[in-house]
């Protein structure tokens, strides 16, 4: 079985610990148009607008 040849500080066992598991909130932009939250760099599932023109038709 491997067994280390030093004992590692704790400083190096906590930064190791530290940031690795923990999950990102998403990015959200507001829309230019209606002010809707969406992901940046896609199309607004409300409005159907993107970069000023209309991509989709949005049935209201």
């Amino acid at each position: 079985m491997a067994v280390p040849k030093r004992k590692h500080s704790k400083a190096r066992r906590d930064k190791r610990r530290s940031n690795v598991w923990k999950l990102q909130a998403p990015a959200l932009a507001k829309c230019s148009n209606c002010g809707e939250l969406k992901a940046p760099h896609r199309v607004c599932k409300n409005c159907g607008m993107y970069k000023g023109r209309e991509v989709i038709k949005v049935e209201a």
